[in-house]
């Protein structure tokens, strides 16, 4: 599978950890490197504007997704090479998946463990097959990874559904796992809860 473009979730706050810029610079940088397309949320701020200013800076392409609401309150990037304003949050997630080859999440908040989220669900029903990387700064994400662990133990959720994502320390280990990895496609029993034993 050919990697062209990366949908990246991630932050769009000004007041969070350094630590997290810099990885954000350093996935853009990187992305560009690799003539590896950003879809985004279409923000100019936060991690959002420090990944897309990378690869544009790398000279690299960047494709921004927004909805009409925040392109209203001057939220959106003004240089984006492309920019997709709908009118939905369901439909930016759709539009979000739909352009990207693979997954990369950042640290972020609702808006990105909401997307993750989407993106898992849509991943083990078999809507999905790019690989996903989950970039674990500063341990932000291990509150939800253990969520998932307990779905697991709990019955909730398949062991194997943890096989369509990986969780990774910074941002070359998530493009070289992008790059790396070979397809896979839930849907299959074996990634559903109901699915027989």
């Amino acid at each position: 599978m050919s990697i062209t473009a990366a949908s990246v979730y991630c932050s769009s706050s000004n007041r969070i950890d350094p630590a997290h810029f810099q990885v954000a610079t350093a996935l853009g940088t990187r992305m560009a490197r690799e003539g590896i397309s950003l879809v985004y949320g279409g923000g100019h701020v936060g991690l959002m504007g420090a990944t897309a200013n990378a690869v544009r800076t790398g000279g690299g392409h960047t494709i921004g997704v927004t909805t009409r609401f925040f392109h209203e309150v001057e939220q959106a990037d003004p240089n984006a090479d492309e920019l997709v304003i709908l009118e939905t949050m369901q439909e930016r997630r759709m539009k979000l998946i739909e352009l990207g080859d693979a997954t990369i999440v950042l640290a972020g908040g609702l808006g990105t463990l909401v997307e993750l989220m989407v993106v898992l669900e849509q991943r083990v029903i078999g809507n999905v097959e790019g690989p996903i990387a989950i970039v674990n700064t500063n341990g932000w994400c291990n509150p939800m990874l253990k969520q998932l662990e307990e779905g697991v133990e709990h019955g909730f959720l398949r062991a194997a559904a943890c096989e369509l994502y990986e969780v990774v320390p910074d941002a070359d280990a998530a493009i070289d796992h992008v790059l790396s990895t070979r397809p896979l496609r839930g849907g299959a029993s074996r990634f559903l809860p109901s699915g027989s034993e």
